[in-house]
């Protein structure tokens, strides 16, 4: 086994927390007790557990985020953006994904406290505001997509999900679309219902009646289960509004599938502007809220708490742009095509 801090402690003739607090310049220790400490360190050739040590730290320099799921292309583009601009502030960057489960929220907030995190980036919408207050109390800074009002210790990113599904039904039905289907998120996520709710209002602005809605889970399943059920509706969408990009893909290939062509009979469109929208065959017409700057923000966002003294949370806003691909078109001349 290695040399442990009670092997050092017991060469010095001194206790383990004397020893910690040397190693860790923490607490009072007389000259001639701290200069043992250090020769008993080198005699014995000790190498600090750089993670205890950090542990044992208040003055850590790690920020953590908190992701819903690691396999949906956005959040790898987010935290790899998040990552960069953390350690270009000098912090590490350490990572929880609680897979869409209420159960892991819990076990990803007491990890990021265990580890002395300097701050938070909640990159999810189901964790509960009262673990949010949980950190902010505990004076880790924390920021979040949508969740609550700006406070002490707390900031907001605001994207502006109402422009994106604007703008993407304005399209549409420039195209000629009047019967645009939706495929939803999972029910619960705030902004899973934002995204449904600006579609809803901006079809009836556009003078048409929503619908039809059909559930998904933001994953790919989800996108072909509820393609199955758009190829046998009477009369068809001639376009369907996927909740984000992999639902997106999941439509497409289960409308392909069924012998529908993507856009000629049927245009369809995501939400994020993944690599995924850019790979796929067809190229997918989404909205573009910036992953890249989304990330970066976060960690400045915390970067800015956690230094300050007057640690008061403020709100940022992030754009949404509208990005043509090759999965959306004209509405189908034909009415026997929908």
């Amino acid at each position: 086994m290695g040399l442990t801090i009670r092997d050092v402690a017991k060469a010095a003739g001194v206790s383990t927390a004397t020893v910690s607090n040397v190693l860790n310049k923490t607490g009072k220790v007389g000259h001639t007790t701290n200069r043992s400490v250090l020769s008993a360190v080198r005699r014995l050739g000790y190498v600090p557990n750089a993670h205890a040590r950090h542990l044992a730290s208040h003055t850590g320099r790690t920020l953590g985020i908190i992701v819903s799921d690691i396999e949906n292309p956005f959040f790898p583009e987010v935290i790899k953006s998040f990552e960069t601009r953390a350690r270009e502030l000098g912090y590490d960057a350490i990572l929880s994904d609680t897979s869409y489960d209420p159960r892991r929220i819990r076990e990803a907030t007491d990890r990021m406290v265990e580890h002395k995190v300097r701050g938070v980036a909640v990159m999810t919408s189901e964790i509960s505001m009262r673990l949010v207050h949980e950190l902010a109390r505990r004076r880790i800074a924390v920021t979040f997509l949508d969740l609550a009002p700006v406070r002490e210790y707390m900031s907001n990113l605001r994207i502006d999900y109402f422009s994106g599904v604007q703008q993407i039904v304005s399209y549409l039905h420039a195209q000629g679309h009047r019967r645009i289907a939706f495929v939803a998120g999972r029910p619960g996520l705030k902004s899973n219902q934002v995204r449904l709710e600006a579609y809803e209002k901006c079809m009836r602005a556009c003078g048409l009646e929503p619908g039809p809605v059909l559930p998904g889970d933001l994953r790919f399943e989800g996108g072909v289960a509820a393609a199955e059920k758009i190829v046998n509706l009477r009369p068809r969408p001639t376009a369907v509004i996927a909740i984000n990009d992999l639902t997106a893909v999941g439509v497409i290939k289960g409308l392909l599938k069924a012998g529908c062509r993507v856009p000629q009979d049927i245009s369809v469109t995501g939400f994020d502007k993944t690599r995924l929208a850019e790979y796929s065959n067809p190229s997918i017409t989404t909205v573009d809220i910036h992953r890249d700057k989304l990330g970066q923000m976060a960690a400045d966002a915390l970067h800015e708490l956690s230094g300050s003294e007057t640690p008061h949370g403020r709100e940022y806003q992030i754009s949404a742009e509208l990005i043509i691909g090759e999965s959306s078109g004209p509405a189908p001349v034909d009415p026997a095509l929908a």
